[in-house]
């Protein structure tokens, strides 16, 4: 019956990691794109690793982003901008100056009708409202297009007024113009000039970047070409800046006409083959150091669907022309990883990842490093994340590292920072900052899946819980023993290696089910009063053991997660009720005694955590019952209930290794001494 269990199980978890590889690798073979893909590799600074390349077809060479910045910042300085003339504004101010000046004779008319004119002049060139140099639009330029309707003349700047220097042009006509009419040099006097200046020219932003936006527009995007059977670069011949610029060529006239001539069928079979190698990579790695990752379908289809999921995302960012591959925070999938499982694990599914990203993303082997890189940073700068600040702390990382290297790739490349690409930095931030997202997403992630966090687990670790309230009013001495394994346990498993907040919260609720029956346990008992006195052993041993029972189903009424109940669970793994058993032995020992109902049902404990506090819980409650603790009684009490729990074969599905095991009995014997130490007895005051 037993083997017949084990097969079907074994079929079982066969049909589960069919169905999430096969569902992952279908996902996959939609999501990546199906193109053929150009086939060669290549780097500036770097020698070509391939055979002499020989032009397939002709193609025309691509200008560099550095050719066409500089094609444009020259067609920019030989913009003329534009600038509306106001043909009404003279009129305007002439007859204001006419209607102002009051005439009484024939001079007066005559120094009036020359004013008039020069002021025509004056506004006929042009008026800005400021100085020349204010206009950064005029920097370097000799002429402007003055526009008066659908009109379009050119000026020389020279000719121009700012109101400043008509201002200064009226008034020192005037100046002249008393030296010919000495008579009406008071009449002249009181002519307010600033009155009559006023800018007519006005820059005309719009029509000045339209025509800026038609003539980049018409910048030729290609020079020269390359024709079919020209050698394009050697084997071993260094790429320079130019030999790159062609490859960059060819291989984006190869990817426009990459349909032309390509069999289709066997593009989507080297796709296939491709999602299936890694898939394959993910599935050993785990079926040799993760078997129980692999084999608890959550996690399994956890880890799958982040895969998936991350290159969704990035294949999806990367087919919109105006957003960069880079933006995709594929740092994050490490972070969520990391708290939910280990380094180790989130490393190489970043790996995979990046590996499926990489092949189709550009610049691969630029994308595979930068994400990589930045990706391993954010694992190992997040050791713990139970403070906000430490996710924060882990994205100014994930920052730097994306600074280092893509500055270290282009000094490699162009051998200095001249060429810096600065427009990257924006993605680079951007990227970071959706790392903080990290946080929110493992919050929903343990909703979904049924995971825990440390920060979930020091929520929980919380003495105000409702479920610890509850245990240190109704149960006050099991609550001191708890808290007591609890602070022993983190101690420990701080030295052996683990998770010192699932310990902690653990070995807090190991012992909630005895909230049902509080007085039938010696630490909650008062003296004299044992209630166990008045019951036969079989009825105690019962009432003693269900309390793991008990203890399992208000954990699942409170909605612990299964890495709580597991302690609860399992904390007496297999053992007896031996008090109970033995006495019933001493008082019927004639009769043929059922182990079984002495017997905890268990299981055994897996988790190194859980290992821990099953043997901690049975030192601490033995060594209250040592009448004289002593070191070397200590010693022995915690060697022989180590020694029993390991040949009871309590430990048998957990990972310790005998350095744990020592490590735990020598931590146990100095924290205990440090916790039973008997202060020396004080000699009484002689008052004679």
């Amino acid at each position: 019956m037993k083997g017949l269990r084990q097969k079907i199980l074994g079929y079982t978890r066969i049909f589960y990691w069919s169905f999430i590889f096969l569902g992952a690798a279908v996902l996959l073979y939609f999501i990546l794109p199906g193109e053929q893909k150009f086939k060669y590799e290549y780097q500036k600074g770097f020698s070509w690793q391939h055979e002499n390349l020989v032009a397939p077809f002709d193609f025309a060479i691509v200008k560099s982003d550095q050719e066409l910045e500089t094609e444009k910042a020259e067609l920019l300085k030989s913009i003329i901008p534009y600038f509306t003339f106001d043909t009404l504004l003279a009129y305007e101010k002439v007859k204001q100056l006419e209607y102002d000046l009051k005439i009484s004779n024939e001079t007066q008319k005559l120094a009036l009708l020359k004013i008039s004119e020069n002021l025509k002049i004056v506004y006929s060139n042009g008026i800005l409202q400021r100085s020349l140099e204010n206009y950064p639009e005029l920097e370097g330029k000799t002429e402007l297009k003055k526009r008066e309707g659908t009109l379009v003349t050119k000026i020389a700047i020279s000719k121009i007024y700012s109101e400043k220097t008509a201002y200064n042009e009226l008034h020192n006509y005037i100046i002249d113009l008393k030296n010919d009419f000495p008579q009406l040099s008071g009449w002249l006097d009181n002519i307010p000039v600033e009155k009559y200046i006023a800018s007519n020219l006005q820059f005309d932003e719009t029509t000045t970047q339209r025509e800026i936006d038609h003539l980049i527009q018409n910048i030729p995007k290609t020079r020269n070409m390359v024709q079919m059977g020209e050698i394009i670069v050697l084997g071993g011949e260094i790429i320079n800046a130019e030999k790159f610029q062609i490859l960059e060529s060819l291989k984006e006239s190869f990817e426009k006409n990459r349909g032309d001539g390509v069999s289709r069928f066997w593009v989507s079979i080297g796709k296939i083959i491709l999602i299936v190698v890694l898939l394959f990579l993910v599935f050993a790695f785990l079926y040799s150091y993760r078997r129980e990752t692999l084999n608890d379908f959550r996690k399994l289809l956890f880890i799958v669907l982040c895969i998936t999921g991350m290159v969704f995302l990035a294949i999806f960012f990367n087919s919109f022309p105006n957003l960069h591959i880079y933006l995709v925070p594929l740092a994050i999938s490490p972070i969520v990883l990391r708290t939910f499982f280990d380094s180790r694990t989130a490393i190489f599914m970043l790996i995979i990842t990046t590996l499926l990203i990489g092949f189709y993303a550009p610049n691969n082997f630029e994308f595979i490093l930068l994400q990589v890189t930045a990706g391993i940073v954010a694992v190992l700068s997040l050791n713990k994340m139970h403070r906000r600040v430490h996710l924060v702390i882990t994205t100014f990382w994930v920052l730097l590292t994306y600074f280092v290297v893509f500055a270290a790739l282009n000094l490699i490349h162009e051998g200095s920072f001249a060429t810096f690409d600065y427009n990257m930095i924006k993605w680079f931030v951007l990227s970071s900052l959706l790392v903080l997202l990290g946080y929110p997403l493992i919050f929903i992630f343990e909703k979904i899946f049924g995971f825990v966090s440390d920060v979930t687990l020091i929520e929980l670790s919380d003495s105000n819980q409702p479920l610890l309230r509850k245990l240190s009013e109704e149960a006050p001495g099991t609550f001191q023993h708890s808290l007591q394994i609890a602070n022993l346990a983190e101690e420990v498993i701080l030295k052996i290696g683990g998770n010192p907040f699932l310990v902690r919260a653990g070995a807090l609720y190991h012992d909630i089910g005895k909230i049902a029956h509080p007085n039938f346990f010696i630490e909650n008992q008062a003296i004299g009063m044992n209630p166990h006195d008045s019951m036969n052993y079989l009825q105690s041993a019962k009432l003693i053991i269900d309390h793991v029972k008990n203890g399992i189903k208000m954990a699942k009424k409170h909605k612990l997660p299964e890495s709580l109940i597991e302690f609860i669970a399992t904390h007496h793994g297999t053992t007896k009720a031996k008090y109970f058993y033995l006495k019933h032995m001493q008082e019927f020992p004639d009769e043929k005694i059922d182990e079984n109902a002495f017997v905890y049902q268990g299981p055994l404990p897996v988790s190194k955590e859980a290992s821990v506090v099953m043997i901690i819980d049975g030192i601490e409650a033995a060594s209250r019952s040592l009448k004289e603790k002593t070191h070397d009684n200590m010693q022995e009490l915690i060697n022989n209930m180590v020694d029993e729990k390991i040949n009871d074969k309590q430990l048998d599905l957990s990972n310790m290794t005998f350095r744990d095991i020592k490590i735990i009995k020598e931590t146990m014997l100095n924290k205990l001494l440090n916790i039973y130490h008997v202060r020396i007895e004080y000699p009484k005051e002689n008052n004679t």
